[in-house]
């Protein structure tokens, strides 16, 4: 164990709420980044698309229905 032995249940409450705790901040700070990452993979998917739609229009291809069509 540790260093320091719960000597009383409260003692051992308040070691086990700071835990807890203390694994709530992990958890919620990943959950933060793993949101901002899905937010610039979503920004950086958004821009592939306009940039694939421009290089079509710049190459005469438009997309009718689903199906890709030369100009």
């Amino acid at each position: 164990m540790s260093d320091i032995e719960p000597k009383t249940v409260q003692d051992m409450t308040a070691m086990v709420q700071t835990l807890l705790q203390q694994m709530q901040d992990k958890f919620q700070t990943m959950s933060d980044q793993i949101i901002g990452r899905i937010d610039e993979m979503s920004g950086r998917i958004d821009d592939l698309e306009k940039n694939i739609a421009d290089l079509m229009t710049q190459a005469g291809v438009e997309e009718v229905e689903g199906e890709k069509v030369a100009k």
